[in-house]
């Protein structure tokens, strides 16, 4: 802490973290690390084997890749410090890597729920107006709305930060959770900070639930549209669609419960927060893969492939 004025500047701040259970902390850290040595790996491979393989030559997929690579540095966010954080007994961390990460959380996250987005507007196209695809989604498209998604995002991350990084704390300055959130920073501040507080909430909420409500209605037109497909297209569709409807509500129930409801004590929030902001992003991508017979096949064969030159 530095003296400024007639304040204690905090610059550092202490996170509880998940527990306070030595045994428990062991625990948690094996269960996390066997996590990410299983689906880290596998969020690149989803990207090798669209890159590698001419047959996912779809833009569907190209989609795909880049939310891959979004989740893999969404989740090099908190998930490192978590881990190292259980082999401390201080859990602290530095007011610029605080504030460093709150932009990069908020940034990433909104750039992916963006990407979601013009996902949906692929599919709409693709199963709406299909004699118009080529047309209206082509490669530049797909650069544009990939590109736009990152900018959405980034603008969505530099408000929040904008909005946090100037507010005075003077203590206390623990945080009760693994990593700099946003609602229990702007309750440590010295100042008034209704107005920060609802700007945050607008900024959140409009963008979680304006992206909720138009996933769930574009796919929705998108299944009713199915009555008019042969039954094999309808199976497919079918399967596409709820496998993407399932990431949106895993995606946005979270932060709805999170982030709808601001500044207060949320029950399990905690856990809610490390299922948003850890498992959900890495398992995002395997969603979607899990229900595409293409990209599995494409998959299993690039694994054969290294394992017939490890042989070798």
């Amino acid at each position: 802490k530095m003296e400024y004025e007639n304040y204690t500047v905090v610059r550092e701040f202490v996170l509880l973290g998940l527990s306070q259970t030595h045994k428990v902390q062991m625990i948690l850290f094996f269960f996390f690390l066997l996590f990410y040595m299983i689906i880290l790996p596998g969020n690149f491979l989803i990207i090798l084997t669209i890159q590698g393989d001419s047959q996912l030559g779809s833009l569907m997929y190209f989609f795909l890749a880049n939310l891959a690579f979004l989740d893999i540095c969404y989740c090099s966010v908190t998930p490192p410090k978590m881990l190292a954080d259980f082999f401390s007994r201080n859990k602290t961390i530095c007011y610029n890597a605080c504030m460093t990460q709150l932009f990069f959380l908020h940034f990433l996250g909104a750039a992916e729920a963006f990407l979601l987005m013009a996902m949906a507007y692929d599919r709409y196209i693709a199963i709406c107006k299909p004699l118009h695809y080529t047309r209206l989604v082509n490669r530049a498209v797909c650069f544009v709305l990939v590109g736009v998604s990152w900018g959405g995002g980034f603008i969505h991350g530099i408000t929040l930060f904008t909005l946090t990084v100037d507010l005075p704390f003077c203590g206390p300055n623990i945080l009760d959770n693994f990593f700099c959130d946003i609602h229990q920073l702007v309750k440590l501040a010295c100042d008034n900070t209704y107005i920060v507080e609802l700007l945050i909430f607008l900024s959140n909420g409009v963008v979680i639930v304006l992206c909720f409500a138009l996933l769930l209605i574009s796919y929705t037109v998108m299944l009713l549209k199915l009555q008019t497909h042969s039954s094999q297209a309808k199976s497919k569709i079918t399967s596409t669609c709820v496998s993407h409807v399932i990431v949106v509500f895993v995606m946005c129930g979270p932060a709805m419960y999170i982030y709808i409801l601001p500044f207060q004590t949320v029950p399990m929030e905690k856990i809610i927060a490390l299922f948003h902001t850890v498992i959900f992003p890495l398992t995002n991508p395997m969603i979607y893969t899990l229900c595409n017979k293409e990209i599995k096949s494409s998959v299993w064969k690039l694994v054969s492939k290294y394992i017939l030159w490890c042989r070798k």
